[in-house]
């Protein structure tokens, strides 16, 4: 009896120690995609390269327009909240509270950033990306990012069973305009798992289990700070695991030292193995690692980088900086600007020009004013008033891509907040 007593309580701590590590699938589905379409390797290979030439360039030369240094971007996300149960139903507040943990933590305004060991504190950055439950639907409608639907499936698992009507899911929104999360009940231990950048736009985005979202409501016991979201849209930026899935595996980033492999719990510092650089060990700490939420608390600057390089010219994630889900004045309609407001000669903007116009897919705009240390603003208003493409011109010539409007007259106006050029232009 003793000894049945004995096996019983080791299987219960070898139960309750499994269950409690984080299970992230992103490496697994991605595995997944891979051997259901070989020729994505050479897409990821692509993105891989895009990233490193993005980090390393000096000049801008085409596309919309690329980020500037302290730009701060902004993502406009829908989450899709699917449930066949109540619990799984969770609530705006819920909801709401991710959102002001991922803005916390990809701005390094978390309170526990104060946990980083001395030794890591110098390479802790601000991604300077924020995050927003989305104000305007694919169909320019009022909406508060919220989208719920009720499903017959009683859990998912990483087939994108989510993502598809046919299977109990809901279908994405632009993929290149928002960012989807998926909130729902996962199949075994999963806590979620995200598309790499260059999945096929109908499946990109997050899937996230509904009870370790936010930080607010029935969550699961350790991972209940809103750490996995932090976490999974890492890896929707292009981050990988800090061991690189592999033993002493390579994450490629320089500033996240080299370890042997997961870390799970909350370890103490220092975390060493044999792959360690130096005594200081692992970066347990990172949002990368696999440690309990409260032990999570920062990206490191090489991590920064490398999100960011996504939003450069040509890049994958580029298509966000224009878009803004984000401002809700995009549903009302507004006086159109007139184009009387075009400054006389002496003005700074007098010599600004528009070509071609008509416009096909593309206008170049030369602006002399407009420099990378005096930004202009740029902003385009359909023939309802409503704004519907903004940017920063910050060099005195600058290419917009503006494929994506429908044919029909525009206002373009330029201004810096003090001088104003507006001036019409035709879509074709």
């Amino acid at each position: 009896m003793k000894r049945i007593f004995q096996v019983i309580i080791f299987l219960s701590i070898v139960l309750f120690t499994a269950h409690a590590q984080r299970v992230c699938s992103t490496t697994d589905y991605k595995q997944q995609l891979l051997a259901a379409d070989p020729s994505l390797k050479d897409v990821f290979k692509t993105i891989e390269k895009q990233i490193v030439a993005a980090n390393t360039k000096s000049a801008i030369t085409t596309a919309l327009r690329d980020t500037t240094a302290n730009e701060i971007i902004y993502i406009p996300v829908v989450v899709h909240v699917l449930y066949k149960n109540s619990p799984e139903n969770i609530s705006d507040a819920q909801v709401k509270s991710q959102f002001d943990v991922l803005n916390k933590d990809f701005r390094m305004l978390n309170a526990d950033k104060t946990n980083t060991p001395a030794a890591f504190k110098p390479f802790a950055a601000d991604a300077r990306i924020q995050f927003c439950l989305a104000q305007v639907d694919p169909n320019g409608k009022k909406t508060n990012g919220i989208d719920r639907h009720y499903t017959e499936q009683a859990m998912f698992t990483t087939d994108d069973g989510m993502k598809l009507a046919s299977q109990g899911g809901v279908a994405a929104w632009d993929s290149k305009r928002y960012l989807n999360l998926w909130v729902c009940r996962l199949n075994g231990r999963s806590l979620g798992y995200a598309t790499p950048p260059g999945t096929a736009a109908d499946r990109d985005g997050v899937v996230l289990a509904y009870d370790v979202f936010g930080n607010t409501g029935n969550l699961r016991a350790v991972f209940n700070k809103g750490r996995t979201a932090t976490h999974e849209i890492g890896h929707w930026l292009g981050l990988i695991h800090l061991w690189g899935d592999a033993t002493c595996g390579d994450d490629h980033v320089d500033d996240t030292p080299t370890q042997q492999s997961y870390n799970f719990d909350c370890p103490i510092f220092p975390k060493t193995s044999s792959c360690s650089p130096n005594a200081n060990g692992d970066m347990f700490m990172n949002f990368m690692d696999f440690a309990d939420d409260a032990c999570m608390n920062m990206f490191t600057k090489g991590q920064v980088a490398r999100m960011r390089a996504l939003f450069a010219q040509n890049n994958i994630r580029n298509s966000f900086l224009a878009s803004f889900a984000c401002d809700s004045t995009l549903v009302q309609g507004g006086p159109v600007p007139s184009t009387d407001g075009v400054p006389p000669a002496t003005t700074t903007l007098a010599s600004t020009r528009l070509y071609p116009n008509p416009v096909h897919t593309s206008v170049t705009i030369e602006c002399k004013a407009a420099t990378a240390t005096n930004l202009k603003t740029l902003a385009i208003f359909n023939s309802l008033g409503m704004r519907v493409f903004t940017s920063k011109l910050i060099q005195n010539k600058t290419i917009l891509d503006l494929s994506h409007l429908t044919p029909g007259i525009y206002f373009v106006s330029i201004s810096d907040g003090n001088d104003k050029f507006v001036t019409k232009i035709i879509k074709q």
